[in-house]
């Protein structure tokens, strides 16, 4: 496996924004957003053995796996050995490819592109000046749905993309809001 990164953090977005974890950034994506915040194209090659010996040092068990696209390398043998640590396994994925059926949680962030998985406990979807993209999560089912307002790198423009994605949760109770706390506070 190829990883970006390696980092230890709080998670600044989502169902389980606050709580302490370990980031593995996986290296690659197949999709290229124009907004993508990450760069992810380089990395190290990593065994699992490496992986482990690298997040052992860190005081919790909440890893999350990113990207880039972890779906492109993710195993299942990746997330026993996790697993067999005591790690619990988040994956932020864009859906666009399937993951391993041994994940703990699955955190589907929608690019654009078809989601492929039909079921995922979180479903956090970008919202911007024309809304979210409908048609990529269409027959997709979740246990938490998140709107999170897409930073467009203009205070300006994030005030209004945040204010509309405000009222459109408050007429749509279904939703709940997604911000990048991280940003936020200004850690990683």
């Amino acid at each position: 496996m190829i990883i970006n990164e390696i980092f230890y953090s709080l998670q600044g977005e989502g169902h389980f924004t606050g709580v302490p974890a370990i980031f593995i950034r996986f290296a690659g994506c197949n999709l290229a957003c124009p907004f993508c915040d990450t760069d992810h194209s380089e990395g190290v090659e990593c065994t699992i053995t490496d992986l482990i010996g690298s997040i052992f040092c860190y005081p919790c068990q909440h890893v999350v796996i990113t990207g880039g696209e972890p779906s492109m390398q993710l195993t299942e043998e990746i997330v026993d050995a996790l697993h067999q640590h005591g790690y619990f396994v988040q994956v932020e994925t864009n859906g666009t490819l399937p993951l391993p059926a041994n994940v703990d949680w699955i955190t589907c962030s929608p690019k654009g592109a078809p989601v492929v998985h039909s079921h995922v406990n979180e479903l956090k979807v970008l919202y911007n000046l024309n809304g979210y993209d409908r048609k990529s999560i269409e027959g997709v089912t979740a246990d938490h749905y998140y709107l999170q307002p897409c930073d467009v790198k203009h205070p300006g423009r994030n005030a209004i993309i945040t204010g509309t994605c405000v009222e459109y949760i408050k007429r749509h109770p279904e939703w709940r809001l997604s911000l990048q706390t991280h940003k936020l506070i200004n850690i990683r």
